[in-house]
């Protein structure tokens, strides 16, 4: 007859409680990304942007007769810019809310491992990132077809998969990008002001003027800037080796070293 082991008094034992399966951690961290103010106003601003994208364009076609615009320009030139714009910050509070708002003691008390956290928060930033892709391709072409009826065109439906792809590639990388910028500085308004640096400001302000009047920025500026080192398979000019390591190298310095950073830092921060 086998003897059962008596718990002290005061104790509990947990030593038998299965872990907390993945899939939940990941629908709750996708619900704590949306369940905040913070969210909602940026869900908010970003669908009036993506209706502005999409108003706009019709009516440069409805008053300009001369103004074609196909299906590949409205999706990587048009509908990527309002879901690029204010998305990723979506990655960065997702993981800066837990320091900021101090809501880190009971997501790191309920699942003590976080390595499982931040995968978990990881997951929903690339599905969220991937959801802007293929809500960009619908408003793409549905844009495109309205803009032909709006105009009195046939419309230029020239949206291969390979466009759609790198468009798709790029998104993610500056989603990841956002979130290990959130992960390396635990600060909300640290984080995203490095990140719209990073992403917005040195391309416009610094790279581009650089790369419109150097000839030399030709072939320095793709290996620093991850959008530059993007340009040519967005345009559906890459595809070369060269092109390839630009692309490996700048995801190396802005998001592959930034999320190791940042991962370690988590790993071993103490939560307050």
């Amino acid at each position: 007859m086998s003897a059962t082991t008596a718990v002290p008094l005061g104790q509990l034992d947990v030593a038998g409680t299965p872990r907390t399966p993945f899939g939940r951690l990941a629908r709750v961290e996708l619900r704590k990304m949306f369940d905040t103010r913070a969210g909602l106003w940026l869900g908010l601003i970003t669908g009036f942007l993506i209706l502005l994208a999409l108003v706009i364009p019709q009516l440069v076609v409805g008053l300009n007769d001369s103004v074609t615009i196909s299906a590949n320009v409205f999706l990587t030139q048009i509908m990527t810019i309002p879901l690029s714009l204010l998305m990723p910050v979506f990655a960065i509070v997702a993981v800066t809310s837990e320091w900021g708002q101090r809501t880190g003691l009971v997501t790191f008390s309920l699942e003590p491992q976080r390595s499982r956290i931040i995968a978990a928060k990881l997951v929903t930033v690339v599905a969220l990132a991937a959801l802007t892709i293929v809500l960009a391709v619908g408003l793409a072409v549905g844009g495109t077809a309205l803009a032909g009826l709006v105009g009195g065109y046939s419309p230029a439906w020239n949206l291969g998969l390979d466009t759609v792809a790198w468009t798709l590639v790029q998104q993610l990388l500056f989603f990841v990008m956002a979130f290990a910028f959130g992960l390396a500085f635990l600060n909300t308004a640290g984080a995203v002001a490095v990140y719209y640096v990073v992403a917005l400001l040195l391309p416009l302000m610094v790279f581009g003027p650089l790369y419109a009047i150097f000839t030399w920025a030709h072939d320095v500026i793709p290996w620093i800037d991850l959008g530059f080192a993007l340009m040519p398979f967005s345009s559906g000019d890459g595809g070369g080796w060269s092109d390839v390591a630009r692309v490996v190298v700048t995801s190396t310095i802005w998001v592959i070293v930034p999320l190791a950073l940042g991962l370690r830092r988590v790993l071993r921060a103490e939560v307050k």
